[in-house]
């Protein structure tokens, strides 16, 4: 089998998949005045996501992430988890929500084959929910959390997005949270994008500082997965749940990287801050394609850099989290 991997002999076990980048809520680090459409766009459709998911599975990957914007907008959003689930090669399916639609339908996704859910929780304070979000959804994200949890999902990730003077203090209460709960909170750093500038400056805290209070308080650092994501998992013996930090600011973070991206409109970013996408589309059209996508694919790879240019300012062709799925 010929694997995905990169002239860093880094390989790619991960495939984060948008199937949609549009958003119902207003988070004030992606999205803030709201999803803004741009004209009618096509997104990929289900047989075109079950060609994309083959050859990467064909190439080695055996994990596959759905996203968005907001993934569980989309009507056919079970039949797609259906469709990832039952590709040969494929060992997790997991996707990326705000959560809204959770209560409703965890225990369907799960039946369809999701083996994984992150769902954003950037504060657990009803007021300070809604002023981040923009939507005043707290009670509802928290019993799909709970649905969630009923339905047989052993774990749930929660993401939050550290912002100075608005949640950096809540680790306490987060801390509590997790004591008697399996669920792995995950604290992302606010990273620069289009133009986030003065939210950056304003808001942006530095993981590295959270890392060393876990340290101290005693919890240990797990072993990362072939097909893990990016967070550094800490453990605690007396914690039931567990603390993710991801911090693409850290020495080395690409160190490890072992994930493409793909949007909803069928274009390959090598990176969430590359500064272009390259168009598979045209080769989803048909079964017999599928060794022209793979082609693509390994001839794309040779332009993969080494690291992001973050620390430069320079955070590529993405306008926000939404367009291409964080």
């Amino acid at each position: 089998m010929l694997e995905l991997e990169d002239a860093f002999a880094r390989k790619f076990q991960y495939l984060r998949l948008s199937i949609t980048d549009v958003c119902n809520f207003k988070c004030q680090y992606c999205l803030p005045d709201g999803y803004q459409p741009e004209g009618r766009k096509s997104f990929l459709t289900v047989a075109e996501i079950a060609r994309l998911t083959r050859a990467f599975a064909s190439m080695g990957t055996s994990k596959v992430r759905l996203t968005g914007g907001e993934p569980s907008l989309r009507k056919d959003f079970t039949h797609i988890i259906e469709t990832v689930a039952n590709t040969r090669g494929i060992a997790k399916v997991a996707m990326t929500t705000n959560g809204y639609r959770m209560a409703k339908l965890a225990n369907e996704w799960r039946q369809a084959g999701l083996t994984a859910i992150n769902v954003s929780v950037d504060s657990l304070d009803p007021r300070m929910f809604h002023q981040i979000t923009g939507q005043n959804r707290f009670h509802e994200v928290m019993a799909g959390i709970d649905a969630a949890l009923t339905a047989g999902f052993s774990q749930v990730k929660v993401n939050a997005v550290l912002m100075r003077g608005l949640n950096d203090g809540d680790l306490g209460q987060f801390l509590g949270w997790i004591k008697h709960n399996s669920i792995q909170l995950r604290f992302i750093e606010l990273m620069k994008t289009g133009e986030m500038d003065e939210l950056f400056d304003r808001h942006h805290v530095r993981g590295a500082l959270i890392k060393t209070q876990l340290l101290r308080l005693g919890w240990q650092q797990k072993i990362r997965a072939l097909n893990d994501g990016p967070a550094e998992v800490f453990y605690h013996p007396d914690y039931q749940g567990e603390i993710g930090l991801i911090m693409p600011y850290a020495k080395d973070f690409c160190a490890s990287c072992n994930r493409l991206r793909v949007s909803s409109l069928g274009k390959l970013h090598l990176c969430l801050f590359g500064d272009y996408g390259v168009d598979l589309r045209d080769l989803l059209a048909d079964d017999q394609q599928i060794s022209g996508l793979q082609q693509r694919l390994r001839e794309a790879l040779v332009d993969k850099k080494a690291t992001h240019f973050l620390h430069d300012g320079h955070s590529g062709m993405t306008p926000n989290l939404a367009s291409i799925g964080g």
